[in-house]
């Protein structure tokens, strides 16, 4: 095989794949460093510039990582990393466009030029091409740069990003966990005090097939006789959220989250008159589809909870603080087959290629797709990853 000092691979993993992976793999036992770039004007849901860059760093902490976009090349251009503006090419723009942009990024801020291009595209050549002339133009001595093609024929891993996008659970063989465990649905099922939800979340749970995740809050409650500190807050929300994670990259389905850090932010307000500001941003964490359960039955004292006027509160503060953080949510009424019944019309209506027509959405700066049932529904805004792609 041979060796190069320096390699250079460029996709748009949306999602990074195990045909991404296979290329960046191969990269590596040929070159002494490697240099990966992503980025994608428009992007993809589920695959943010920041997601992106956390699959790299997870999963091969070794290479030099460019993922960029409008806001990191503003950024630089800030604090005068680059002297004029430079715009993110779309992805339809001409290939010599994209090619000319990744030279400019490796000599602007991957280290200089590459000795090698790795691609599963036909294209390579001449991007391997484009490469050459800029780094020889730049250094002003001839310098060239290797295409290396590695299964074009996409024997090795037969896989594509369209393919896994339009359908993860049925590609998730071919990601790794922690990438699967952020195209995952995470459903969250919020509620007060005696309200159903954790009957719900189980229920709905087996319905779907998939997993459910415990309500962490309750626990620890349990462990701890229910005597709590302030600095509990913090470990019960982080551990929330890193239980849903873990969970997610084994579910068949959907994840079903007995509550989320959004709970914790309102015991933390209750009993404190605080909130730990980590508390607060894992309490932002969004979630494909929020349910509230109404507080419509008679409340059941199992004797660590409070009493009924505390649970009507506690589902007030649910509905004021979604509506103010701009979140979609369906609330959910009746016994608890009926609320799986309202669930189940949610979500499979959002699984349609169609928007709804009958919804109500709280006031949000991003825009929400129409939901359905007695509450909103939200789709996360779409992120990015489209440079010259290698899959």
């Amino acid at each position: 095989m041979t060796r190069y000092r320096r390699g250079l691979v460029v996709g748009k993993f949306c999602p990074l794949h195990r045909g991404h992976m296979f290329l960046i793999e191969r990269a590596l036992q040929a070159c002494d460093e490697v240099l990966v770039i992503s980025y994608t004007k428009p992007g993809f849901a589920r695959c943010a510039t920041d997601t992106r860059d956390g699959w790299l760093a997870g999963l091969f902490p070794g290479v030099r990582r460019l993922v960029v976009d409008d806001a990191w090349l503003g950024a630089a251009l800030s604090c005068g990393e680059i002297t004029h503006p430079v715009a993110l090419p779309h992805n339809d723009a001409p290939a010599a466009v994209h090619r000319e942009f990744c030279a400019w990024l490796c000599r602007t801020f991957g280290g200089g030029p590459v000795d090698a291009v790795f691609t599963s595209e036909e294209y390579g050549d001449g991007f391997a091409a484009v490469l050459s002339a800029d780094f020889s133009a730049w250094s002003g001595r001839a310098h060239r740069v290797e295409h290396v093609c590695v299964d074009l024929a996409r024997g090795a891993v037969p896989v594509s990003g369209t393919a896994v996008r339009s359908d993860p659970a049925a590609w998730r063989e071919f990601l790794d966990p922690l990438v699967y465990a952020d195209l995952v649905d995470r459903v969250c099922i919020l509620g007060g005090e005696s309200s159903g939800k954790t009957t719900l979340v189980e229920a709905l749970a087996a319905a779907l097939g998939t997993v459910a995740v415990p309500e962490v809050g309750r626990t620890r409650g349990e462990e701890k006789g229910g005597h709590f500190v302030y600095a509990d807050m913090r470990a019960i929300a982080e551990d929330q959220v890193a239980l849903e994670i873990a969970l997610a990259q084994h579910t068949p389905g959907p994840l079903i989250c007995d509550g989320s850090a959004l709970t914790t932010v309102f015991y933390s307000e209750d009993g404190y008159g605080r909130v730990d500001p980590l508390v607060e941003r894992l309490g932002r964490r969004r979630y494909s589809h929020t349910f509230v359960c109404a507080p419509d039955f008679p409340f059941v004292q199992d004797g660590t909870r409070r009493d009924a006027a505390f649970r009507q509160r506690q589902h007030d503060w649910y509905l004021a603080t979604l509506a103010h953080r701009g979140v979609d949510y369906t609330i959910l009424h009746g016994p608890v087959h009926e609320r799986v019944r309202q669930a189940l019309l949610v979500l499979r209506r959002a699984a349609q290629p169609t928007p709804c027509t009958e919804s109500h959405r709280s006031p949000a700066p991003v825009p929400a797709k129409t939901g359905a049932g007695s509450g909103n529904t939200r789709t996360a805004p779409e992120s990015a990853d489209t440079s010259p792609a290698s899959r």
